[in-house]
């Protein structure tokens, strides 16, 4: 039989159930001890408790749920705790027995006012507190006034406060509470000891939700609750209120499948999978891993959201690698994290951060998020191999630096077919030969799948230069620039070349050649370093044979009579005109190159005389 109270008993309704009290308030800290996170806080606050320095006015600054408004709770409870026996003075740890602390954990105190300042923003509701400060206190020690959001005060109503808040009587205390501590004016806070309540860790909180869910005898993964710590965001209560959540939707332990499910997160081992894919230039995957999370119901702009952050945590681990071991990450992805650290170079990951930090507001403001997303991966994808713009500009300018690829191992994309495949990277250290010069050879032709069909293989470059002209044909300008600007071709053969880079190449260029050509043609390459002079440079054969035509074509009477007429004049340009027949053989000279362009740096008296 159910037992019902008196008055049940006459009306014959069940007995009313135990209201539930959700978490955040149920695990509301009482004391400076259950306070999490505000060590520095609870440090200055205990000393000044015990040396009896306790300031008129306090003002608490921080971002939602930190435990502003309770803190300021505790503190009016250590200002009014009488202890057990009712001879207690201040102190900073509270009974939480005697009447006064019962009573304004209980938020019924009549000495202990909370107002909030932004549904009472007025001077008449701040002439309240200053026509009631006068009164000394009914039953405490003091008389505590806490004033939530006091940002939300108006102007008028900060400077009639201003007087009362500078002089107040002995038995009054004001604690603010604030997440705008902009917004206050100065003149206010000049008035009180501010204190900053930081953000909480991750792994405070962690351990924080795991004694709750202990208390509640509720079995929940390590990794269901770091996801509820980083959604929380560095506030215990949104955190306890998700935690709430989670409890009600798992019929048994609280799991990480259902936590992910419930806040929409994305899988973090597939946001690495993407990531690694982005940053390998591996775009064709990259985007089959995007669409399989939106089709589990992740959305893009979460997905470029958690890649900034895990471009961000890879970035920290390789400038700061004692930070690595950041306390928001688990074992797996820490190291998954750090092997990407050491192989990405940093100026290729703040790269990836400043695309995806545009992307995202493309994301978040288009029509078709995915859509969006997808270009945004895209984007990455291509960029990945790109030299450093640093390196790159050296090396046009005066031919020096390394011109190195973004990424370890980048998959090379073909322009003509738009398709990825990865390239064979020769060994760190490269066999030598005999003369101590480097060797880079492939083992036979290039694998399968690391080869042009057959129908768009190209052919074998007969000379040097042709070799050169193919890998600007096949997209690949930044290498194509080193064959002819910063190469000393010493022997050329098809499958056999011997070079001299000059110095500042990037030590992998020869490996990118061997690797690029036995892609194209579909047999070895051997690419061998060599410490031989060699030809001159493409580019510097293309000036001195422009050199010597124009020094021929200066030979001839028409174009000597006009650098003759026109001192200090020179030939600029030569364009060929259509083949023709000539009855002069004096012409003869001029069949190729009929039509020359002059630099006229004369003297204006000279330019009329001729």
């Amino acid at each position: 039989m159910t037992d019902v109270s008196s008055d049940d008993a006459v009306t014959g309704a069940p007995a009313p159930a135990t209201e539930y009290r959700v978490l955040a308030r149920k695990y509301r800290p009482q004391t400076f001890e259950d306070l999490v996170g505000q060590e520095t806080l609870v440090r200055t606050l205990r000393n000044a408790f015990a040396q009896n320095r306790i300031h008129h006015a306090f003002v608490l600054t921080g971002v939602r749920g930190v435990g502003k408004t309770t803190t300021a709770r505790i503190v009016a409870k250590g200002l009014n705790c009488i202890g057990p026996d009712g001879t207690g003075g201040p102190t900073m740890t509270p009974c939480g027995t005697c009447d006064n602390c019962v009573a304004i954990a209980g938020d019924r105190h009549v000495d202990v006012l909370e107002m909030d300042a932004a549904s009472r923003t007025g001077v008449d509701d701040i002439r309240e507190i200053i026509e009631s400060v006068r009164y000394r206190p009914v039953s405490a020690r003091y008389k505590v006034y806490i004033v939530d959001e006091v940002h939300m005060l108006t102007r008028n109503a900060f400077n009639a406060l201003l007087k009362t808040l500078e002089e107040p009587p002995e038995h009054v205390k004001f604690i603010f509470a604030t997440t705008e501590i902009r917004k206050v004016p100065i003149t206010v806070l000049s008035r009180c000891q501010r204190f900053d309540l930081r953000r909480i860790d991750v792994a405070v909180l962690s351990e924080l939700f795991e004694k709750v869910c202990a208390a509640e005898a509720v079995e929940a993964e390590a990794e269901a609750l770091r996801m509820i710590a980083r959604a929380a965001d560095g506030s215990a209560r949104d955190g306890l209120s998700i935690l709430d959540q989670a409890m009600a939707l798992a019929t048994g332990p609280v799991t990480a499948v259902q936590v992910r499910d419930m806040l929409g997160l994305v899988d973090r081992e597939r946001v690495y999978d993407l990531f690694e894919a982005v940053m390998a230039g591996r775009i064709s995957e990259a985007l089959d891993v995007l669409r399989m999370l939106y089709d589990g119901g992740a959305d893009p702009v979460v997905v470029i959201q958690d890649l900034m952050e895990l471009t961000h945590a890879i970035t920290r681990m390789k400038a700061a690698p004692k930070a690595s071991g950041a306390n928001d990450l688990g074992e797996a992805e820490r190291d998954r994290g750090r092997k990407l650290a050491e192989t990405l170079p940093v100026p290729a990951l703040t790269r990836s951060w400043q695309m995806l930090s545009k992307g995202l507001g493309e994301v978040q403001n288009a029509t078709a998020p995915v859509a969006a997303a997808e270009m945004v991966l895209i984007r990455l994808g291509y960029a990945a191999d790109l030299p450093d713009p640093a390196d790159l500009i050296r090396f046009l300018t005066d031919g020096s630096g390394a011109v190195a690829t973004g990424a370890a191992a980048p998959a090379v994309t073909n322009a003509a077919t738009a398709t990825t495949s990865t390239l064979p990277v020769a060994a760190a250290s490269p066999p030598a030969e005999p003369d101590g010069s480097p060797s880079y050879v492939m083992d036979g032709p290039p694998p399968a799948d690391a080869q042009e069909p057959e129908d768009a293989r190209a052919e074998v470059p007969a000379t040097f230069k042709a070799l050169a002209e193919l890998f600007h044909a096949r997209g690949e300008p930044v290498l194509s620039a080193q064959l002819s600007g910063s190469v000393h071709c010493v022997s050329y053969a098809p499958g056999r070349i011997d070079i001299r880079p000059q110095n500042g190449t990037d030590p992998r260029f020869a490996a990118q050649i061997a690797a690029h050509l036995g892609r194209w043609t579909g047999q070895p390459w051997d690419v061998r370093i060599s410490r031989e002079d060699g030809e001159a440079t493409l580019r510097e054969q293309a000036v001195t044979a422009k050199a010597e035509h124009f020094a021929k074509l200066a030979e001839h009477p028409v174009v000597s009579k006009v650098l003759e007429l026109f001192p200090g004049a020179r030939i600029e340009e030569v364009t060929a005109p259509p083949p023709q027949a000539s009855a002069d053989p004096d012409d003869e000279a001029l069949d190729d190159a009929d039509t020359i362009a002059f630099d006229d740096e004369a003297p204006e008296s000279k330019a009329n005389q001729a």
